[in-house]
């Protein structure tokens, strides 16, 4: 991962449950240079645990000839408000105690993050942004970024995500946050509090994000095979992987964020707000995804107006937007460079 930029906003962040974050620091990644003109920007919202250098965790696409060519693209990810990359989030100093905010974080939501988006596209002196991509976690940002400003936008790339957090979703992230909390050390004023829970949390999480095609396919032990299992070191080793990069605190914050996700609220409801998304659209499912389903993804470009529905297929899930980079830049590029 290469070092963020940062931007700080001195000033109150007022989120939408009416509490404040006193100033705000943004961390963030450029690639590219924006041109004279100032219309060559894309934008990548990225998903739960990423951070804001798309290099580092979508390979094969910020590269000549890629979709996010940098080259041809001023290409920014800013990392998301609560996580633990940079931007401010529950590790950061509370200004009130000169201590780290650990549980006593704020709730946020979707409309927050994207809020803090805004402030830093502002600060940069962006004005429209050619294209908005969106994937998993973040296509929630970018259809609520995108529906809150749509005038904004020239074009939009949504892939396996939604407009509103479904039911199974939410489901998903409850189990994981019930795993946290069962942790004992999990609410002690320290960094690595509730790290066995997170673990196990992520554990659970990626059979959802791999489902049992991808799993059956990776993680198969050899015939006559005896001791343990492949599945299970796999399970282990992504547990302790990702209690390496992230914190428990964090973790919380953002399954509480991603359950918020509801584009139509205050907007006349979810078809209302899509029906505001006017400029030309891709949206992506992925055949064995069972977190953002084919089916789903499908009703979601037949909301939007102007949208088209295209599919990668992969054994591995809702990780095969990470993993299918082929399909990917093949899809993506002529959409991206199309003139409008």
């Amino acid at each position: 991962m290469s070092e963020p930029k940062y931007f700080k906003y001195d000033e109150a962040f007022c989120l939408e449950s009416g509490e404040r974050l006193e100033g705000l620091t943004i961390a963030y990644h450029t690639y590219g240079k924006l041109n004279a003109s100032r219309d060559n920007v894309v934008w990548v919202c990225h998903a739960l645990t990423a951070n804001s250098d798309v290099a580092d965790w979508w390979p094969h696409t910020v590269e000549a000839g890629c979709f996010l060519d940098p080259d041809k693209w001023f290409v920014v990810c800013a990392n998301i408000l609560g996580s633990h990359y940079g931007t401010t989030g529950p590790l950061s100093l509370n200004p009130a105690t000169g201590e780290p905010y650990y549980g006593d974080f704020p709730k946020i939501t979707i409309r927050d993050i994207v809020n803090a988006h805004r402030l830093l596209a502002d600060a940069l002196g962006i004005g429209e942004i050619h294209t908005l991509v969106g994937s998993s976690v973040g296509g929630f940002q970018a259809t609520e970024w995108i529906a809150g400003e749509p005038e904004r936008f020239g074009r939009l790339i949504l892939l396996a995500t939604d407009a509103k957090a479904s039911p199974w979703a939410i489901a998903i992230d409850e189990t994981q946050r019930m795993t946290i909390l069962a942790d004992p050390t999990y609410g002690e004023r320290r960094p690595d509090a509730g790290m066995a829970g997170m673990a196990a949390a992520r554990a659970i999480g990626l059979l959802t994000y791999r489902g049992p095609e991808g799993y059956n396919l990776s993680q198969q032990d050899p015939d006559g095979h005896q001791g343990e299992h492949r599945a299970c070191t796999y399970q282990r080793y992504q547990g302790e992987k990702l209690c390496r990069r992230y914190n428990a605190y964090s973790y919380v914050t953002i399954l509480d964020a991603f359950d918020t996700h509801d584009i139509g609220r205050g907007r006349g409801g979810v078809a209302e707000a899509l029906a505001r998304i006017n400029c030309p659209t891709i949206v992506i499912g992925l055949s064995s995804d069972i977190i953002f389903t084919p089916a789903e993804m499908k009703k979601l470009a037949q909301s939007i107006p102007n949208a088209e529905y295209r599919e990668i297929t992969s054994p591995f899930g809702h990780d095969g937007f990470l993993v299918e980079h082929g399909q990917l830049n093949e899809i993506l590029t002529p959409f991206i460079n199309a003139k409008l």
